[in-house]
């Protein structure tokens, strides 16, 4: 057998210089991205083909279904491996980008997990890529702090009273275009997880924990399978035992709904869970059945609960599948931001937030999302009411659920329709989005909520769908181009008069506008509206 030809070396590209990139971009790291790179790249594309084409039958179609070659592994016993102890208890998880302050408060939440976002709640600028991997570092050497412009200090509380980190890498569309090799940029998902990895697993097996992932975006088992394989060759090289490495996997494309045991079973050895969202699904819905007229059609993205009949079925399918297979379901985000100032805004909110998490825990969820600190305690009094002192409740099978290939499709049940408040709302969010995005912020505060990159894509092609569908409004105006650039026009002008001139001309708020615009009424749909953006992204 021949050896494998040398990997190419990963090197920095028109790349601003940061204070400490030594630290993270040392020559081993960058040598470790070399050989992911040179390994799973042509993987990677083959699969971001397979995408293309399975979109393309959908198209045809206009439908979904289980898959029948590997209906064996549906009906198959196996289990996933055992969560190890730090993942035993996820009842609330807290979501964030890493930014210094983020680290820190999103460690002493209160939380059992935080989600480390380097996916859509961080713009991925250099500066947020680079610094993001320091502060992870620095937080498990406890050598962070944080100190506002008003003077308000932060550090981290003892150890034992810190959040379990398990961290997100980007998507597999997504390419680092700062380091590349001969053979092109390197995927910003192996950058992520490359770099994290290589400084922290053994750093963190040292801790009593380990080198934990959510992956998001996939669409398939193979999409898995090549995680997997990553995670494999990972320990491998750093000589960290087989298994260590825990993945939880985003069921937020409809196409990996249909593969959830495939997905688990790929992943058998490293999975952890599930975790069901709300925006990325939309997103993905629309994405993949935009061909498909009225039938298809969502109304506005906030009637679209997760008590929708559609929504309920891809959810209790998850939790079904999760403990059937012995992994952990963890729910949706609780996206709200508590106002300091409106206390009756404060009580509405936490009442839908409560109701919300009452429901996950009660259908058999074992933990759930939320977005800032003073909802952790709403979250786990939810939960703890269902758990009581037990970590989970994944020997509650669900074996009541029977979930058909039609019921996570029948968009066409829903009562509510999109009203003209709902497109208005879609421009304005999406510019808004879109412009604190272009200024390398990921997570956003919008009308009191924390928005991700998912709002903005769910916004946008909600826009592209009714325009595309013919739908009619409320109102009686039919969605066309031109409303909706009227409607952008109105809302670039309100921002201009909202925040002052001097701050409209220092923000991007006119490439916001034009690019969301690009996105919504292009006659080819985007799959990403990042992929654009990142071009704009300084």
């Amino acid at each position: 057998m021949s050896a494998p030809a040398p990997s190419s070396p990963v090197t920095v590209v028109d790349a601003p210089t940061l204070p400490r990139q030594e630290e993270v971009l040392t020559e081993p790291a960058l040598a470790f991205l070399a050989e992911l790179h040179r390994r799973f790249t042509p993987r990677r594309n083959e699969l971001l083909e397979l995408r293309r084409e399975r979109r393309a039958e959908i198209a045809r179609t206009g439908r979904l279904d289980f898959l029948p070659d590997t209906a064996h592994i549906r009906e198959g016993a196996w289990q996933v491996a055992p969560a190890p102890p730090a993942l035993e208890d996820r009842r609330v998880e807290i979501t964030g980008p890493t930014d210094r302050k983020m680290t820190i408060n999103a460690l002493n939440s209160g939380a059992r997990v935080w989600l480390a976002d380097f996916e859509d709640a961080s713009s991925p600028t250099w500066e947020n890529v680079v610094l993001g991997q320091l502060n992870m570092t620095d937080a498990y050497e406890r050598r962070i702090d944080f100190t506002s412009g008003q003077g308000k200090t932060y550090a981290l509380r003892p150890a034992d009273e810190l959040a379990t980190v398990v961290m997100r890498p980007r998507g597999w569309h997504l390419n680092e275009r700062h380091l590349r090799s001969e053979a092109g940029p390197v995927p910003g998902g192996l950058v992520d997880f490359g770099l994290y990895f290589f400084h922290n697993a053994q750093r963190l097996i040292d801790l009593g924990k380990g080198p934990y992932f959510y992956l998001p975006k996939m669409e398939s088992h193979l999409e898995a399978r090549l995680w997997n394989d990553v995670f494999v060759f990972a320990q491998e090289y750093l000589g960290i035992p087989q298994g260590t490495v825990r993945a939880t996997v985003l069921i937020e494309t409809i196409t990996a709904a249909y593969e959830m045991e495939e997905i688990l079973y790929e992943l058998r050895d490293h999975a952890s869970g599930l975790n069901a969202g709300r925006w990325d699904y939309l997103f993905s819905i629309v994405k993949n059945f935009r061909d498909g007229g009225q039938k298809f059609v969502l109304p506005d993205r906030n009637a679209v609960t997760m008590t929708a009949p559609f929504m309920r079925a891809y959810t209790e399918l998850l939790v079904r599948t999760c403990h059937k297979r012995g992994a952990h379901a963890i729910g949706g985000m609780a996206a709200f931001i508590p106002s300091r100032r409106d206390a009756e805004v404060n009580k509405v909110a936490f009442e839908k937030v409560k109701a919300d998490k009452d429901r996950e825990a009660n259908d058999g969820f074992d933990g759930s999302w939320v977005a800032h600190p003073d909802l952790v305690p709403v979250a786990q009094a939810s939960f703890d009411t269902v758990l009581g002192d037990r970590p989970n409740q994944k020997d509650r099978l669900r074996e009541d659920v029977h979930v058909t290939a039609e019921q996570l499709t029948a968009i066409d049940s829903l009562e509510a329709k999109p009203t003209a408040d709902g497109l208005r709302n879609a421009v304005q969010v999406g510019m808004r989005y879109i412009e604190a995005w272009l200024r390398g912020l990921g997570a956003v505060a919008i009308f009191n909520l924390m928005e991700d990159a998912a709002t903005a894509e769910i916004s946008r092609s909600q826009i592209w769908q009714w325009i595309n569908a013919g739908v009619v409004l409320d109102t009686g105006e039919k969605v066309t181009p031109e409303l909706a650039r009227l409607i952008a026009a109105e809302e670039l002008t309100a921002v201009r008069e909202e925040i002052g001139e001097e701050a409209f001309a220092a923000g991007r708020w006119q490439q916001a506008h034009d690019l969301l615009l690009q996105v919504a009424l292009d006659e080819d749909y985007r799959d990403f509206l990042t992929l654009p953006a990142y071009e704009l992204l300084d």
